[in-house]
């Protein structure tokens, strides 16, 4: 598959919310403890249906070009086939942070 066509969903977690998108990069970032995220897709404005979740997110991100999400933030990352619907869900349960270790300095 090539590069352009990948598709990922990638969930994290905001402000107790989580949110699942739809991307088409997904990088370590630059800045240590960073994940990111590059060409959101968000469904297709002919539908008759819309959804109020994918609205906000649509808002949220329209000028955005990359956005850098902590590592521990990040719930999941999926290679998918299809895009599905992005959306703003509670975070309920435990929804622990993957414990980092620091940077080691040599010397």
């Amino acid at each position: 598959m090539a590069d352009e066509e990948r598709l990922y969903r990638v969930s994290f977690v905001n402000q107790d919310q989580v949110y699942e998108v739809y991307v088409r990069h997904v990088y370590p970032s630059d800045m240590w403890g960073f994940i990111q995220l590059e060409g959101f897709v968000f469904g297709s404005r002919s539908e008759v249906l819309v959804d109020p979740g994918e609205e906000k997110l649509k808002q949220e991100f329209a000028d955005v070009n990359a956005c850098y999400v902590p590592m521990q933030a990040i719930i999941r990352i999926d290679d998918v086939k299809t895009e599905g619907v992005a959306r703003i869900s509670e975070a309920r349960g435990n929804v622990m942070a993957f414990p980092l270790a620091p940077p080691r300095r040599d010397g």
